[in-house]
């Protein structure tokens, strides 16, 4: 039973005072993402992000920091984005290739290069950001001096460095990812608002509407969790091997490819992308040149198109989930491990075969998980057309964040009860 698991948590001291310490952390972050940067005019500033559905996206996975433009306004967006780049990078940079498999030691200097490389990020990003806003059409950020902006742009980038030191902390304590419980935080404490937005306006003509919406997120939720844990289990078997008067091997086991390889990376490619152009846009809408402000109006509108919005986000995060799958699972590696440690797939030859073997297996189950995701990525636009109700705060892809770090959180708290039961014996 669940609550026999809680009891056996809080009965564990040192497990207990993780799971306390990390809640704490938790909610300093909160409390910082309620700390406003001074001048701002915060009505203006929550109207712009709820007007723009694609910020808002971003709005809710800062955990509405963006939208009180606070200290830590980016959230952990500049570390995501270098640890993407590094990622990229190790595939192209053979040096960075070699330092990746030299274990421990290797991933610690490649993290130490994600944290460097996130500063510049984090100081371009708010730059930007701020440019963003002085230049939107509602009167959100004062002129700022020089000593001002300069100010502004130190204090969120200290903000993005605060966080990425709370989330190696949380890490450390092994109940869960640093990075991804804040960015969990951050959605489930959005959901209270988007609750009271639809209350407001509440009317009982749309009682059959918000049954509808509440059916689509638990359908949502049961499919996240289906696809999150659904893998294909391909049979490994090791061959006999004699030493002395002993034989050893023969086992047989499994190698588990999961449906999605790949997690969110995708959506998040995709929303890079698509957030460009409407973002470059607003820097030229009041350009002098007519020609310049009509295109950039026009590029803005044909963004806030749902139909537009839609097909280009479903085909980015499909073309995404493939693109990335392709630079994360490595067959041939697969293929030599498996035949270095005398294991092989019955009826596939060693070698290139079995190589081919897990690309097309791979490719075939991988078309599940690119429609799934690019589903995902659409379920909130397809519910406010269906259902009626505009003010959806939580998509798809924010429940596959808040399911696979329940899931991922879980099962590192019961690897952490079965260790401590071993050590018992």
């Amino acid at each position: 039973m669940w609550w026999k698991k809680i009891l056996q948590i809080w009965k564990s001291q040192d497990l207990r005072n993780s799971i306390l310490f990390v809640l704490g952390m938790l909610v300093i972050f909160r409390i910082a993402a309620h700390i406003p940067i001074p001048g701002i005019d915060g009505v203006a500033l929550k109207k712009f992000f709820s007007d723009n559905q694609i910020l808002g996206l971003l709005n809710v996975f800062s955990g509405g920091a963006m939208e009180n433009f606070s200290v830590v306004a980016l959230g952990v967006g500049p570390y995501i984005t270098a640890s993407i780049i590094l990622q990229l990078l190790t595939m192209i940079i053979p040096k960075l290739e070699e330092l990746s498999k030299e274990g421990e030691a290797g991933r610690q200097k490649i993290n130490q290069w994600t944290r460097m490389l996130s500063v510049p990020l984090a100081i371009l990003q708010s730059y930007g950001m701020i440019v963003l806003l002085q230049r939107s059409s509602a009167q959100i950020l004062p002129s700022f001096t020089p000593l001002t902006l300069a100010t502004t742009m130190i204090t969120v980038s200290a903000g993005t460095v605060f966080l990425m030191w709370i989330g190696e902390l949380i890490s450390e304590k092994k109940v869960g990812n640093g990075i991804s419980l804040m960015i969990f935080a951050g959605i489930v404490t959005s959901i209270p608002s988007g609750i009271q937005k639809i209350l407001v306006n509440f009317d009982q003509s749309q009682l059959i509407s918000i049954a509808s919406f509440v059916a689509i997120a638990v359908i949502t939720t049961a499919g996240v969790v289906f696809i999150t844990e659904a893998q294909r289990n391909i049979p490994v078997s090791y061959a006999k091997r004699v030493r002395g008067m002993k034989m050893y091997g023969g086992a047989n086991t499994h190698l588990p490819l999961r449906v999605n390889q790949v997690g969110m990376i995708p959506i998040i490619f995709a929303i890079s992308i698509i957030l460009f152009p409407p973002m470059i846009a607003q820097f030229f809408v009041r350009a002098k040149t007519q020609f310049l402000a009509n295109f950039a109006q026009n590029t803005i509108a044909l963004f806030q198109n749902q139909a537009f919005y839609g097909s280009i986000y479903f085909l980015l995060v499909f073309a995404f989930t493939y693109f990335y799958t392709a630079i994360v699972f490595h067959p041939q590696q697969i293929a030599e491990n498996l035949q270095k440690q005398g294991g092989f797939i019955p009826g596939i030859r060693p070698g290139k075969h079995t190589s081919d073997y897990l690309h097309s297996v791979s490719q075939r189950i991988m078309l599940a998980g690119a429609l799934f995701l690019g589903v995902l990525a659409v379920i909130p636009i397809v519910a406010s057309q269906f259902t009626g109700i505009q003010n959806i705060q939580i998509g798809g892809a924010s429940l596959l964040i808040v399911v696979s770090v329940v899931i991922e959180t879980v099962k590192q708290i019961e690897s952490q009860l079965s260790m401590r039961d071993y050590e018992s014996l």
